[in-house]
């Protein structure tokens, strides 16, 4: 076991019963490993399927569920019930992790676990403010653990699948800050990135919804290689169904972190 194990395994014995929020990436579903194999059945994993969601994202958690046995709950946050959320304000994740956490704690007994690290206490995350107003935990922050730290613990506990999984949050994050959360849209994301991803291989592939029309970004040497099959085919094909949307396609750009998220609302 490793140091780290160890600290986690000390956190997990202070505590009952536990619902860890399992989102398909490589944070919460190492977590979701370790807590597993500490509390076995008393564990109880939850995964919300929304359209902010990708697929590919539940499909992982059924697979590892069915696989290794966990005790696995499909629920629906509820989020799109929330003209708030709806909105994309600046503070939309607020109102995304409220719904889940409210749901969460109101389904099942215990501790509610997320899979946070210290690395994203550096970052704008108004989803913490609503875990701490409902008690939720965050068990690699208590121990001091960052997200190279989890993609060890990843390949120590065998899951070389998820130990190598590119930072992937919500569809959501693709849409522009005030620009309305749309079902159709967030279905648009994911499957151009879906597409580019298995063409390009490029690790960090996003489609970004902005008030011109759709931009989509590519990390590595994706952008290099659009030209070349079978990215000059792909790249075709995305752009067509960008076209069918309705939306404008306005170009490719290198792989920028979090270039959707606006801090001050654009106005018109």
């Amino acid at each position: 076991m490793t140091a780290p194990e160890r600290i986690l395994a000390q956190l997990f014995a202070t505590l009952d019963r536990v619902a860890v929020a399992v989102s398909g990436g490589v944070d919460s579903m190492t977590l979701a490993h370790l807590v597993h194999r500490h509390h076995g059945s008393r564990a109880q994993m939850v995964h919300a399927v929304s359209p902010a969601v990708p697929a590919e994202a539940t499909a992982r958690v059924r697979a590892h569920a069915e696989r290794h046995g966990w005790a696995l709950a499909l629920i629906d946050a509820g989020e799109f019930a929330d003209p708030r959320y709806r909105a994309n304000p600046v503070d939309r994740c607020y109102f995304c992790k409220n719904n889940l956490y409210r749901r969460i704690a109101g389904s099942f007994a215990g501790v509610v676990l997320s899979g946070t690290n210290t690395d994203d206490l550096g970052d704008y995350r108004p989803g913490l403010k609503a875990a701490a107003e409902h008690g939720v935990r965050h068990p690699f922050v208590e121990a001091g653990i960052a997200k190279s730290d989890i993609r060890v613990l990843a390949h120590a506990l065998g899951l070389d699948d998820v130990a190598e999984l590119p930072a992937a949050p919500c569809l959501a994050s693709r849409i522009e800050t005030g620009i309305g959360i749309d079902p159709d849209d967030l279905a648009l994301a994911d499957e151009v990135e879906r597409r580019l991803r298995a063409a390009l291989g490029a690790a960090d592939v996003r489609c970004r919804i902005t008030p011109r029309g759709v931009r989509l970004e590519l990390g590595g040497d994706g952008l290099e290689r659009l030209d070349a099959p079978p990215g000059a085919a792909t790249r075709a094909a995305v752009e067509a169904l960008i076209a069918e949307s309705g939306r404008a396609f306005i170009g490719y750009a290198p792989y920028r972190r979090g270039s959707a998220f606006l801090r001050e609302t654009p106005r018109g």
